[in-house]
């Protein structure tokens, strides 16, 4: 195991990691978009983006766009590279607001997460899309880990962290049981070949109805592009 250093509230440093990881020339067969934050008070990451949009997931788009061509390299007809990034039931309830992606007019902590966790599904969908189109050995699967006993819920309301700790121990899931499905799209021999799924308990499942609107996922890719300053080629693929 090696470490090293990579802040998804700075495209600098994003950038910095891509160029790092480059320069150990080894092949990347699993990238995991799993970092995130949630519920935290209204702020901006230092490119100036609201952070949950910010870090959840402008973050791992860029990360996974700058990524993608060693992934491309990575994978194989027999074994397929492969990309998990971890929604959240959350998502379920989020609202894209194509015209105020920062929460700009009316900021709730929980629309802001909920949205952040919406685009990670339609960005998996676009991005399992462009991937067949060009007929690369890639695939992109998003996970719900579920209720997992974590510090993500440090800036929830205290009465709630109160509740968590009298309850956690019988309704939410450990980090561990939390990281099993993400385990499970990362290597299991019957996700070989298989993208655009979302996955829950280790299996496949119907993800919110608006996550399949490819006009949606269209619009979003190529806002997420300007945002993060990377050209859109995908705009020439349908």
């Amino acid at each position: 195991v090696e470490f090293l250093y990579c802040d998804l509230a700075s495209m600098k440093s994003i950038r910095q990691f891509v160029q790092r990881f480059r320069a150990k020339n080894c092949p990347l067969h699993v990238l995991v978009n799993n970092a995130g934050v949630m519920m935290v008070p209204e702020r901006k990451t230092e490119d100036g983006f609201e952070e949950h949009f910010g870090v959840n997931y402008l973050g791992h788009f860029l990360l996974t766009n700058l990524l993608l061509d060693m992934l491309k390299q990575s994978g194989t007809h027999s074994h397929y590279a492969r990309i998990i990034t971890v929604s959240s039931a959350t998502h379920y309830v989020g609202k894209l607001h194509l015209n105020d992606l920062q929460s700009r007019c009316s900021y709730s902590p929980h629309g802001a997460y909920a949205q952040s966790k919406l685009a990670l599904v339609l960005f998996t969908y676009r991005l399992q899309h462009l991937l067949t189109t060009n007929g690369s050995h890639v695939t992109a699967n998003v996970v719900d880990p579920g209720v997992v006993n974590t510090e993500l819920y440090k800036h929830v309301f205290w009465v709630v962290r109160v509740v968590k700790w009298m309850t956690a121990w019988l309704f939410f899931k450990t980090p561990e049981e939390g990281a099993s499905t993400t385990i499970y799209a990362a290597v299991s021999p019957e996700m070989e070949g298989a993208g655009g799924c979302y996955l829950y308990n280790e299996e496949r499942t119907k993800s919110a109805d608006v996550a399949y609107d490819e006009e949606l996922q269209r619009r979003l890719w190529t806002e997420s592009c300007k945002m993060v300053g990377i050209s859109d080629e995908a705009s020439r693929i349908p």
